[in-house]
């Protein structure tokens, strides 16, 4: 498994932004079917709220990629 730590310099970011900031996804249109469709974890449990919000600490897998909020 790939790993990424992505630092935020705000309190929180959106799920369908840490996918984008992460390169998993080319663009929010792709992150939010891909985050409907339930193809991404957060923190171990499906998520299909694409304005979920991640805090440092938080993490979220989309295949075999793991983006940890820092």
């Amino acid at each position: 498994m790939k790993k990424i730590e992505v630092k935020i310099e705000t309190e929180f970011i959106r799920l369908d932004a840490l996918l984008k900031l992460g390169h998993l996804v080319g663009s929010g249109g792709e992150a939010k079917v891909r985050i409907q469709q339930g193809e991404v974890q957060v923190n171990g449990e499906v998520c299909t709220m694409r304005g979920k919000k991640l805090r440092p600490g938080d993490s979220a897998r989309l295949g075999e990629t793991l983006l940890t909020v820092r």
